[in-house]
């Protein structure tokens, strides 16, 4: 599991390698993530692997136990549901995103995709050929959607996630929004966005809320945030449009910490 030597920064190389090894299943759910064995397996400075620790945490395929360290992640049954409620309604703006832009090219190369998943799933083929395959076919899909923010937020969805509709009431509130904001979904869902008091400034995300629903493709703005345990950070809001831009059915909000290292336990550091 080492890094090979290219043009791309060690950084990247060290967490397209880690990455990959999670998964491949080669780093199993729920195994301990040892600075200490990183380092010799991979060949780089602690400092590497504690960015590149953060960033997959920040991707939500680790995680940080306080007085254990990373471990990769291990969903709970109510988070895969949370998640595939998330991913349903991003891949279906994605698909009709997809049916707007996509020129003939992006077509035949989305019915080849489909075909080579198909192919891979009937043969009852490991696990590491249908992931493959799946990879393929919504890459072709993302790229013809033309949209970036949502290849973006499906690639990284264990962050906070809130979706509301064209009143800015809020219909799903995912189980990462809770961890961070100390908020129930029964506590949040149906009621408006800007009477909710948690530890973000609604205020300042309410205008590109409402920009998204004018027209506007997505908007990121960057605020001050304090999480449920009290914890500083600066918060990166994403804002997109559900549904077609031109007239959208309600705003996607995806919320996450600017460092890269907020996870449900509010820990910063990635201890060995």
């Amino acid at each position: 599991m080492r890094v090979g030597r290219v043009a791309a920064p060690l950084r990247e190389q060290v967490l397209d390698v880690l990455r990959q090894a999670i998964l491949d299943f080669r780093l199993k759910p729920g195994q301990r993530l040892i600075e200490r064995e990183l380092i010799e397996q991979v060949g780089v400075s602690r400092t590497t692997i504690r960015e590149v620790l953060r960033e997959l945490a920040a991707e939500g395929l680790v995680t940080t136990i306080p007085q254990k360290g990373a471990i990769v992640v291990v969903p709970t049954r109510e988070e895969a549901a949370d998640l595939y409620e998330v991913r349903a309604a991003l891949e279906a703006l994605a698909a009709r995103r997809f049916v707007a832009h996509a020129d003939a090219q992006q077509v035949a190369a989305l019915r080849t995709a489909f075909s080579e998943f198909e192919e891979v799933a009937h043969d009852g083929g490991d696990i590491r050929a249908m992931l493959q395959a799946k990879d393929r076919f919504y890459r072709v899909l993302f790229e013809g959607s033309g949209n970036r923010s949502v290849e973006s937020i499906l690639s990284g969805l264990h962050r906070g996630v809130v979706v509301v509709d064209r009143d800015v009431h809020v219909q799903l509130w995912n189980a990462w929004a809770q961890d961070m904001w100390g908020l129930r979904r029964d506590e949040v869902e149906g009621r408006h966005l800007a009477n909710l008091d948690f530890g973000l400034p609604v205020d300042e995300i309410l205008a590109p809320v409402r920009h998204c629903l004018e027209g506007a493709e997505s908007e990121q703005v960057a605020v001050k945030a304090r999480n449920r345990r009290g914890f500083d950070f600066s918060c990166v809001v994403t804002c997109s449009p559900l549904g077609r831009v031109d007239e959208p059915i309600g705003v996607i909000i995806v919320m996450e910490d600017a460092a890269g290292g907020f996870d449900t336990a509010g820990e910063r550091d990635v201890r060995e």
